[in-house]
């Protein structure tokens, strides 16, 4: 693709390039604290702080191929590869939340010395640095529709859960004291729970869109609505839009005066296409059936 990266693309690889600094540095501050001061449950979170790296770099990737030009060997463009990273991210995530739940159970049949009290500065830190990105990487999301970064900012928000449950485990372990040293390798087993459960929901709108399932009636409606809008149109028999990545491709099929010359009906069926990317300007491509509208034909 020549030339700058489509704004939408473009917001959302800045968010995940941020995310992706503070991941590293927030993975070395917990991994060095978690061994220091004896918290595994600091340990898990630096995995999933390392876990969220490897997704941005998906994430990262997944949008640049995505918002590359349709081509002869890809007509519809590269968008599903947008989708494709979410679903490994997702995958991502519950990999870790197994990988974090086999190593607290170890820990916690494994006799060890209860956390060190600083343990707790350092996750009130990062719990306050992890949500915040999440809100905003979030909130990028949305905006732009991506899949793939939200399921980058489920990633944050699922390892702002694993410093949450460590705190709470930390905190138990050194009030408890002597024989409360598992407190937090508990707290790790819960937090893998969380994760599992964000992956799971992040995965399914990700094969959502690999299925090419029907977008929501607010896309739908619109390009029905805007089609049925230009004048010369009788009605709209079929309409079918997909996604794919970032965008939406529509097939419509429209009925109009089957007395027209074809040279009308192909001007009409350009007038829908501009109605219609008008209307939804997240349209890529729209593919128009002109038909004969049927109750104008003679019985």
């Amino acid at each position: 693709m020549a030339g700058s990266l489509p704004v939408p693309a473009a917001r959302g690889i800045r968010s995940t390039q941020i995310g992706l600094l503070v991941n590293a540095a927030l993975a070395i501050i917990k991994l060095v604290a978690g061994l220091v001061g004896h918290a595994y449950a600091l340990v898990a979170d630096a995995i999933e702080s390392t876990a969220d790296i490897l997704a941005s770099i998906i994430v990262w990737s997944g949008l640049q191929i995505a918002s590359r030009d349709p081509d002869e060997t890809y007509p519809f463009g590269y968008g599903k590869a947008e989708s494709l990273a979410a679903a490994v991210v997702s995958i991502m995530l519950l990999g870790a939340a197994v990988g974090i739940a086999i190593e607290a159970i170890r820990e916690i049949r494994t006799p060890h010395h209860a956390p060190a009290p600083w343990t707790l500065a350092v996750l009130i830190a990062v719990l306050i640095v992890k949500y915040t990105l999440f809100r905003r990487i979030s909130s990028v999301g949305v905006d732009v529709g991506s899949t793939a970064v939200q399921a980058d900012a489920r990633h944050h928000l699922s390892d702002a859960i694993t410093s949450a449950a460590a705190f709470i485990g930390i905190s138990i372990a050194l009030i408890g004291g002597p024989g409360w040293e598992q407190a937090d390798d508990w707290a790790a087993l819960a937090a893998s729970a969380v994760i599992a459960y964000n992956g799971l929901v992040m995965l399914k709108p990700a094969l959502h869109d690999l299925m090419d399932r029907r977008p929501g009636e607010d896309v739908v409606g619109a390009v029905r609505q805007a089609a049925e809008s230009v004048e010369g149109v009788r009605a709209v028999e079929k309409c079918n839009v997909r996604r794919a990545g970032l965008v939406f491709y529509v097939d419509i099929h429209v009925q109009a005066d089957p007395e027209i010359p074809l040279v009308d009906a192909h001007v009409l069926s350009g007038k829908v296409k501009g109605a219609i990317r008008v209307a939804v300007p997240r349209v890529s491509g729209v593919l128009v059936h002109m038909e004969p509208y049927e109750n104008a034909l003679p019985a």
